[in-house]
């Protein structure tokens, strides 16, 4: 059978993965989820705009639901994310799991919420049909898809979204014409936005996902492979809606001098000298003056040369973290995101990020002239650590995944020889990247040549140290 039997269970278990909700917090969550409605003295009543969600398939914990119109000579998009303060009191039983956890996490068999699914699948979720309490962001675009300067708003609000899609449906929708009015102009305002990160010279790199599927959907015996795929377009369109409400939700904060951003240091000189150097010996052209991210912006990642300069383009996004202030904002080099080129923050994920619920109460607070809640600005300075220690956990348990599932896959073929492109060199060893199945590894010997395809040989293929190793040459 094409695939194998892996046991995630076991990872998580071995992994001291955060798993079922202790009854308290269930019952909690349960009893705020039947009992605890807001009503509309509390919120601006909003259910009259048409919204939509856009998720994968079979989502049930939906952050954010979204409108896009005409407005004067540009847009305006309605952005409404899930308010799940309304439903959290800083302190209670959720709230003090919501810490414990700091992020949902994702495994092929299944995903491990930040908060019970009484709630994130629930009450708190933008479910279609369903009236729901949200921040509901108006953010005014000009024709270019930048943001008019005094055109953003966000208020407490009752919404309800009309329909939940599914990135392949929308896709199918959009391509006969047959999309639901909020969703029609996605791909004209997903192109703009994405032309003016190019503007800002925003660093995006082009490389694929490696995840784990079931190596048959219909399969009742859990068989998984893995592969790598590129995002639709219909996915970078959507995530340019959040990434622009990042950016005013950054800018708020930053005027109004308290919040939490989302930081990435600008790359270092030396790092973009080597990746020069990189280009020239790969042969990736790399005009005189162009930024690195209109070089990687013209990627084919299927090529071994574009894929090998992608994968060493990635260290000029690391260091990412949060930075909390409260009083006068960080300094202009520490407070933005190179990867997006501009002051950035993360607040519409709050059903899936412990930090979105803070930052969101702050920009709630900051558009309607009110006292940020001390509760919220007193949990900004724990709040870095927080999301740093839970991204750090998520992340190594994604990856532990992809590293168990391809050992698993590849332990009947040790001794085969593969080939398979070079993405990483070094003095005794580098990276090597399988076509098929889609597995990117360790590969030791001398002289790898970088951006070419070579033949390897699979030496380990261990699921019990999840550790995949080839040899050069073959």
């Amino acid at each position: 059978m094409h695939g194998a039997a892996v046991d995630f269970a076991a990872l998580r278990t071995e992994l001291q993965v955060p798993q079922a909700f202790p009854r308290t917090v269930e019952t909690a969550a349960a009893d705020v989820a039947a009992h605890r409605t807001p009503t509309a003295a509390d919120y601006t009543v909003a259910t009259q705009l048409d919204l939509v969600t856009v998720d994968p398939t079979g989502s049930r914990d939906l952050d954010q639901a979204f409108a896009l119109e005409r407005h004067g000579d540009g847009f305006r998009l309605w952005y409404a994310i899930a308010d799940v303060a309304a439903f959290v009191r800083s302190g209670d039983a959720v709230d003090a799991e919501a810490w414990r956890r700091g992020e949902t996490r994702y495994c092929p068999d299944r995903s491990i919420p930040l908060h019970p699914s009484s709630l994130s699948e629930g009450a708190a979720s933008l479910l279609p049909e369903k009236i729901r309490p949200a921040a509901l962001w108006r953010i005014d675009l000009d024709g270019a898809g930048e943001i008019v300067p005094g055109g953003v708003e966000v208020r407490r609000s009752l919404v309800r979204s009309r329909a939940q899609l599914s990135y392949d449906g929308l896709t199918d929708l959009l391509r006969t014409r047959k999309a639901p009015a909020p969703a029609a102009l996605l791909p004209v305002v997903g192109r703009l936005r994405l032309e003016a990160a190019r503007l800002r010279h925003a660093i995006d790199l082009p490389i694929p996902e490696q995840r784990v599927v079931p190596a048959d959907p219909a399969d009742p015996n859990g068989h998984y492979t893995v592969e790598f795929r590129l995002p639709l377009d219909v996915e970078t369109w959507n995530a340019q809606l959040s990434l622009v409400t990042g950016m005013a939700a950054a800018s708020l904060m930053l005027d109004g001098g308290v919040g939490l951003l989302r930081t990435l240091p600008a790359p270092l000189p030396g790092s973009v000298d080597r990746l020069r150097a990189a280009a020239l010996a790969l042969g990736v052209p790399w005009p005189e003056g162009d930024p690195v991210g209109d070089v990687l912006a013209s990627l084919d990642p299927s090529q071994p040369a574009a894929a090998a300069f992608a994968s060493l383009s990635a260290e000029l996004l690391r260091g990412a973290g949060y930075r909390a202030f409260d009083g006068d904002p960080p300094p202009t080099d520490e407070c933005g995101h190179a990867g997006i080129a501009a002051p950035y923050a993360h607040v519409t994920a709050p059903l899936r990020r412990l930090a979105d619920r803070y930052a969101t109460e702050v920009c709630l607070a900051l558009c309607t002239g009110v006292t940020v809640p001390d509760w919220a600005v007193s949990a900004l300075p724990a709040l870095p650590d927080e999301m740093a220690s839970s991204s750090k956990a998520a992340h190594g348990l994604e990856r532990a995944c992809v590293d168990l599932a391809e050992a698993w896959l590849l332990q009947p073929r040790v001794g085969e020889v593969f080939t398979a492109a070079v993405v990483e060199s070094g003095h005794e060893r580098g990276t090597v990247v399988l076509d098929d199945p889609a597995v990117r590894a360790r590969c030791d010997g001398p002289s790898l040549p970088l951006g070419q395809r070579v033949d390897v040989r699979l030496e380990v293929a261990d699921p019990a140290s999840r550790e995949v190793r080839f040899t050069f040459p073959a």
